[in-house]
């Protein structure tokens, strides 16, 4: 499954179909294909969104390696099971969210894995939300195509993917304000807007398997950029004498606007609610985004694509990790790379 090249992915996000927000009432009536969902994988982001789907009135089984991560769901009823192959026995549909595409691939295709026992599955449709390389995205899709289903639903015989990744972060993932970006069969991914409306706030249609998570490669290599170059001019403003406060209110009413200033700002004192104003403990962590800078760099070049940008905040945000800031959010680069100071 080679990546389709920049130009296809450029062509795509210039046609993107979107779908705003849904809020549900009490009498709202999820589909019978839909309703038994196995979701795999509730660390920070997925244990929220799985309690979104809950809410909204899903049937539920969990799993995940960690143990502790499931005590929540088991303590409260939900159903656990010990391995992904035990989810899909009782699932029509699978949302993954995990960290790594080698997990991505255990779980699917491992032992005790979706595909354990061949290639006859329950599940109809097969959501993978993790940010992992579009190529992985794409093997997995195919490897799903040449399944059949064990019970036809419908007109349907074979089991169906789709790669979703999301933007939002933990904060969103909490409030189901999450942007999915979905690549795969537009036919499945009209079937199941009322699951991702669930769990977030738009979704948008990216076309062919793997742009969703092409697109979502794009989305952070943006966010990682824009955050340094927002910690830099902060860092350079104070040491010119210049308030972070100041330059944030400048930054908000002029050209230099972005999200890192105006929803996410590194810089301590400067705005509530978000991880710089709780030592950037939670949120993205740096040890994440040095990992999608690197499907960013290695996506450029399986493209043949120069992206300086790319390789710079790449070795930055590794720089960051090798400092023990791993866990950190990724907004702390303000701080433990810039040096930069509080807001006093």
């Amino acid at each position: 499954m080679a990546f389709s090249g920049a130009k296809v992915l450029i062509r795509t996000l210039n046609n993107l179909k979107s779908i705003p927000s849904r809020r549900y009432s009490s009498d709202f009536h999820i589909p019978d294909h839909l309703e038994r969902v196995g979701f795999i994988g509730v660390g920070n982001m997925g244990f929220h969104m799985a309690n979104n789907l809950i809410k909204a009135g899903y049937q539920l089984t969990i799993h995940d390696k960690n143990l502790n991560a499931t005590k929540h769901f088991s303590d409260n009823g939900i159903p656990t099971k010990e391995t992904p192959f035990e989810v899909g026995e009782t699932s029509d549909v699978i949302v993954t969210m995990l960290p790594t595409s080698s997990n991505v691939l255990e779980v699917y295709t491992g032992q005790y894995g979706l595909l354990h026992g061949g290639n006859l599955l329950r599940p109809w449709l097969l959501i993978d939300a993790s940010t992992i390389d579009p190529q992985t995205s794409r093997r997995v899709s195919t490897t799903i195509s040449e399944c059949f289903l064990r019970e036809k639903r419908g007109n349907r015989d074979k089991p169906v993917m789709l790669d979703a990744p999301v933007s939002g972060g933990v904060l969103g993932a909490e409030a189901g304000n999450l942007t999915f970006m979905v690549g795969g069969l537009e036919e499945a991914y009209m079937e199941a807007e009322s699951l991702f409306l669930s769990m977030g706030k738009h979704t948008i249609y990216c076309g062919r398997s793997g742009n969703g998570t092409a697109a979502k490669i794009c989305n952070n290599l943006a966010m990682a950029v824009s955050m340094l170059g927002v910690s830099e001019a902060f860092t350079l403003g104070q040491s010119l004498g210049i308030t972070a406060s100041t330059l944030t209110k400048i930054f908000n009413s002029s050209s230099a606007r972005c999200w890192s200033s105006d929803s996410y700002n590194p810089v301590p004192g400067v705005m509530e609610g978000v991880p710089s104003s709780r030592n950037y403990e939670g949120g993205f962590s740096s040890k994440l985004m040095a990992k999608d800078l690197k499907l960013a760099a290695e996506s450029a070049e399986e493209v043949g694509l120069k992206c300086p940008l790319t390789s710079q905040a790449r070795k930055i945000y590794m720089d960051l990790c090798d400092k023990d800031c791993h866990l950190k959010d990724f907004s702390c680069v303000f701080r433990h790379y810039y040096s930069g100071m509080d807001e006093r």
